[in-house]
């Protein structure tokens, strides 16, 4: 026990660390978040959802709700990680990390710690906003606590290795601003891919965002697009994959080493 012990101390300091800079940050950090989807409630889930109606037999607002929940969990998980460790390279502190007696796998999951937990805080304080303009239930808790788990791991571990491969700070903005954005808003937040056409409902099955928002409304409304199974695998699969590769980047030196 005593020899895992400097390991498991070092993991949490390094968590506490991540921890302590978006909560020490909060104002950018947790609360444009629930500015934004508060917008997207009134505007999407009020004024255009009377005007639709329902959907799948819940009312628009209700039917949006997870989606909006998983766009902000989504959002936060990965830039946490990828500003956090990009700054640790600019700053060149990430040496000292990578010399200390901790191995790679814990650095990587000290990372992760942070944009999981900024990733869960938010979701939580965007559920509890949705609270004033729909009535929430949840349908299977545990299925739900699941989703947002596995999202906010993977996207943290995303977030992760966009931070190895940035070059500068405008390249932190790139994946999400030209990748991740249109992935969540065509990854069946505001509609469901049944109201398309046959030929963009099996275009959609490639965005992988589908999986999670939908993962996530199943355990909520008990209402889904896709098979739940099907959607945890890929989310399991992406997750083992992201892990190994950011490992295997990091024993490498990627983005660190010059």
């Amino acid at each position: 026990m005593n020899k895992f012990r400097p390991q498991w101390i070092a993991f949490l300091t390094l968590t506490q660390n991540e921890i302590s800079r978006f909560m020490r940050l909060w104002p950018q950090t947790l609360l444009p978040s629930a500015i934004t989807m508060t917008l997207y409630f009134l505007i999407f889930g009020n004024f255009v959802g009377n005007k639709i109606g329902t959907i799948e037999n819940v009312s628009y607002m209700s039917f949006i709700m997870p989606g909006l929940v998983m766009m902000a969990i989504i959002n936060n998980a990965y830039s946490n990680v990828v500003s956090s460790f990009y700054l640790v390279r600019f700053i060149h502190s990430i040496e000292e990390l990578l010399i200390a007696p901790i191995s790679n796998w814990l650095i990587l999951c000290g990372f992760l710690a942070g944009g999981v937990l900024r990733g869960i805080l938010v979701g939580a304080i965007v559920m509890l906003l949705s609270l004033f303009f729909t009535h929430l239930t949840v349908h299977n808790l545990t299925l739900t606590l699941a989703v947002v788990l596995l999202t906010s791991i993977l996207f943290s571990l995303a977030g992760f290795t966009n931070g190895i491969f940035a070059k500068k700070f405008d390249d932190i903005a790139i994946i999400p601003t030209f990748i991740l954005t249109p992935l969540t808003y065509l990854g069946g937040v505001f509609y469901s891919i049944n109201t398309l056409p046959k030929f963009w409902q099996s275009i959609s099955l490639f965005n992988p965002i589908l999986y999670m928002v939908n993962g996530f409304r199943e355990g909520i409304l008990g209402i889904s697009d896709v098979g739940i199974f099907t959607a945890m695998i890929v989310m399991c699969l992406a997750i083992i994959f992201l892990f190994i590769l950011n490992l295997y980047l990091l024993r490498k030196g990627v983005g660190i080493r010059t």
